[in-house]
């Protein structure tokens, strides 16, 4: 047409395209709706499918729990064996000490040692090295003492023994620093008979096992000889120009023990059981079938009332599957079987196994708030350690000097004894200044089997607060290849070098697997360094240590010891790996339920014979009230062909294989296909463990179980890591 114009549409036409396009419309909706409804009754059908399948998952556990309860609990009398044999090894060692009769006291004794302390003060003219003989002796009875106390169950030792064994050892620890000043003083009264003859002032280093005194007297008093350094060392002192004109003698007694650290108070023992009508193994589960099965009839009636609405029932199991950590699911267990008799357990065991699992769950309990108020300057013992020893820094005033007369040797003696020297002095004249007294600069030599981390800091010990502190010292440096730290002091005194003691935490993975059937090694990595530790019987090895961009090589190295002194040495050579009760303070930890954490740690070593387990990332992304580790079967130290990692969820109550692994993009607590779960950790890897395995863990000695599962306590791996 010209000027190509459309024909214009009738009325009629206009209605019909208008009708087609509704009717298209609701042929749309139509079918949009029949495809809702039938991807809806797909999606509630395979929601009836999982829930379903999840309650025949669930009987079937119902059925057999009790069974599997049972066999755990038998397996775990172990522990009550481990610390019987721990309780006859003690006893032994006493047994063994007594029929000695080397002279040495017991420490246990209060007579005993009471004695002791009363004959070595009526000793007298000790020289000094007399006395760093004696000294060995007294500190391996503090060491007695304070292994006793923790070593010793929290419930087999009263308030009094405690304050016994802590008041013992103060008395020590006292008499020991008093017989060193009084043996400092006969070897200064002698100081003109062993003046240098260079210089003319007199020079000592006397080294013991356990301590090294280095003790200048200045004889010449030579304003000019202001920088004092030990012999072949570099230790040493600058003093200003005043105690260079001084009758003073300077003392450097480093002890390679803290001796200042005010003990730390003993946590309260846990609540006990009552001995009498001890529950057996078959009463203990019955005990628990009971509240379960109060728990299931409450949720049956919680579910009768609701079948009104099919998708509401669907969306609340939906909602119980997903979080299995619920309190109802937590505890669903079993139905009694009544019909066949359980295997009973001694009484005097069941007892014992209680009061170990009350003592291990308090290692695992966190304080509640946090330790005090801090004064202003004062260091948080609970945040760092001393680490080295203690620097014990003294101006002694030069006490009269032995004068030969006709063949004998004659000295004044002082009725005061040994005097400290004030500086600065307490009183200023008009015509002084305070430059007149500037600080000390002191050089001191860390101890070589030390680990620092970081450069230290150095403190002061405040004799009136009885703290530590950090004002007063300056000009801090520090040589790490030399392992020499320089500072300047205000005034003298005992001195320590302290460390983060969380320097080591979070760790960033750990792995425990057998060696043998007898022996386990435990691998925890963290920022700075990588610790392998050996379990076998009652005791630990370090088996290597890794130090990023250090060499270090540690005298704990090879070196076998029990548990406790050795997470005791690990801790005063640096490499603390053991959380305190008060350490989430102090760390970004990833808590979990202390019941839960026990329960693992305690089926973890009792599988540790035959099984690996592995650090997972999930751990972290799951509830407190689940953890998630890798598992799998290791019979051979270095196997031909390892088996796959399977990775484990455990509730304490309920153990679930994961479909998802290390490398999944996101964490879900799916059940695995073709897997159940079970009620213990024992029956979760039984589904995939070869028979070879299954008896090694019945097998294993109850002493690395035992030592196993006291590592896994202290480093407490699955909410530190």
């Amino acid at each position: 047409m010209p000027g190509g114009k459309k024909k214009k549409l009738t009325k009629a036409e206009r209605l019909k395209l208008l009708q087609e396009e509704e009717e298209r419309r609701l042929r749309e909706e139509e079918e949009a709706r029949l495809r809702y409804e039938k991807e809806e009754q797909e999606r509630l059908e395979i929601q009836r499918l999982e829930k379903e399948k999840w309650r025949q998952l669930e009987e079937k556990d119902r059925q057999r729990r009790r069974e599997e309860l049972e066999e755990l609990y038998l397996l775990e009398v172990c522990f009550p064996e481990a610390e019987k044999l721990k309780q006859e090894t003690r006893l032994l060692s006493r047994w063994k000490h007594y029929i000695q009769c080397d002279g040495s006291p017991d420490p246990s004794v209060s007579q005993e040692l009471n004695t002791f302390i009363t004959l070595w003060k009526e000793e007298t003219n000790e020289t000094f090295e007399q006395v760093i003989e004696k000294s060995k002796l007294v500190l391996s009875l503090i060491e007695k003492l304070k292994l006793i106390l923790m070593e010793t169950p929290l419930y087999e030792l009263e308030d009094k023994t405690i304050k016994q064994y802590q008041g013992s050892i103060l008395q020590l620890q006292e008499l020991l620093h008093l017989k060193f000043n009084v043996a400092t003083e006969i070897l200064l009264r002698h100081a003109s008979t062993l003046a240098d003859l260079d210089s003319g002032n007199m020079e000592r280093i006397i080294h013991g096992e356990n301590l090294t005194l280095y003790i200048w007297a200045n004889l010449k008093k030579n304003p000019r000889h202001r920088s004092v350094r030990f012999s072949e060392t570099q230790i040493g002192f600058e003093i200003p120009r005043i105690l260079a004109a001084s009758d003073i003698a300077l003392r450097l007694f480093h002890t390679h023990y803290d001796h200042i650290t005010p003990l730390r108070p003993m946590p309260p023992p846990p609540p006990l059981p009552e001995e009498e009508n001890t529950p057996t193994v078959p009463e203990i589960v019955k005990e628990e079938v009971k509240v379960v099965e109060e728990a299931v009839n409450q949720e049956d009636q919680e579910e009768s009332r609701q079948q009104e609405s099919e998708s509401n029932l669907i969306n609340e199991e939906e909602v119980r599957v997903e979080d299995q950590g619920d309190l109802v699911h937590e505890v669903r267990t079993v139905s009694v079987k009544e019909e066949s008799e359980p295997p009973k357990c001694e009484p005097k065991i069941a007892l014992l196994s209680k009061k170990i699992s009350a003592a291990q769950l308090l290692l695992i309990k966190n304080a509640p708030e946090k330790p005090g108020i801090f004064e202003e300057n004062e260091v948080d013992l609970f945040q760092f350690t001393t680490l080295g020893g203690v620097y014990n820094l003294e101006i002694l005033e030069l006490p009269p000097q032995c004068k030969p007369v006709k063949g004998w040797m004659i000295v004044e003696l002082l009725k005061e004894g040994l005097q400290k020297y004030t500086y600065p002095p307490e009183t200023v004249e008009d015509n002084e200044t305070e430059n007149a007294f500037p600080p000390i600069e002191v050089t001191v030599e860390i101890h070589e089997n030390v680990v620092f981390f970081e450069d230290p800091e150095v403190v002061r010990w405040d004799a009136e607060g009885q703290y530590w502190r950090t004002d007063g010292i300056s000009n801090i440096s520090y040589k790490q290849k030399e392992r020499l730290i320089t500072f300047s002091l205000d005034t003298f005194g005992p001195i320590t070098l302290i460390q983060d003691t969380h320097i080591n935490m979070p760790y960033q993975s750990w792995e425990l697997r057998p060696m043998d059937s007898n022996t386990v090694l435990l691998t925890v990595t963290t920022v700075f360094t990588e610790l392998q530790i050996q379990i076998k019987e009652n005791l630990c090895m370090l088996a290597s240590i890794k130090l990023k961009d250090q060499e270090h090589l540690s005298i704990l190295e090879g070196k076998w010891m029990a548990p406790v002194p050795f997470i005791i040495a690990l801790k005063e050579a640096g490499l603390n790996i053991f959380p305190s009760e008060y350490s989430h303070f102090y760390v970004v930890m990833n808590s979990k339920l202390p019941l839960v954490e026990m329960k693992a740690y305690r089926q973890m070593a009792l599988l540790s014979s035959a099984f690996a387990f592995g650090w997972s990332k999930w751990n972290m992304l799951c509830s407190s009230t689940k953890v998630v580790f890798k598992v799998r079967e290791h019979l051979a130290e270095e196997p031909a062909e390892s088996p796959p990692w399977e990775l484990l969820l455990f509730s304490g109550d309920r153990a679930q294989r994961l479909r998802v692994d290390e490398d999944s993009e996101c964490f879900s607590e799916a059940l695995r296909e073709d897997t159940e779960f079970h009620a213990t950790l024992l029956h979760m890897v039984k589904d995939f463990a070869s028979p070879e395995a299954m008896d090694r863990v019945r097998a294993a000695q109850c002493l690395v179980i035992d030592s196993v599962c006291h590592l896994l306590f202290s480093t407490r791996l699955l909410s530190y890591s």
